[in-house]
């Protein structure tokens, strides 16, 4: 399911989506039961918006999608996780201001 430039990640197309060779893609791990991973999204939205042609953020639920979170070292949630070129740049760790993800991006574009 795709909308805009935000995508839902599972454990089948996970890989295939953090290669996007054009794009930062950032990833949030998050959980429908987590209050911080409810305040992180309307930050990572908000990014969407501001590059729509550099950034994807991918969405990945980690109740549904146990071997990709597992594969990926996630202890706890919301993490967001930062990949240019198929290659993880960064890591973010619970709910974080706005200016520290836009400085993150803005880091790795």
């Amino acid at each position: 399911m795709t909308s805009g430039n935000t995508i839902v990640l599972n454990d089948s197309n996970f890989k295939e989506a953090i290669s996007d060779k054009q794009r930062l893609v950032i990833v949030d791990f998050w959980a429908p039961w987590c209050a911080p991973c409810r305040a992180v999204a309307p930050v990572l939205e908000r990014l969407a918006g501001e590059y729509p042609d550099n950034l994807t953020i991918g969405k990945l639920n980690v109740d549904e999608n146990q071997d990709a979170a597992f594969q990926n070292g996630i202890s706890s949630i919301p993490t967001i996780q930062f990949y240019k070129n198929g290659a993880l740049v960064e890591t973010l760790i619970g709910s974080r201001p706005y200016q520290e993800f836009k400085a993150a991006v803005e880091k790795h574009l």
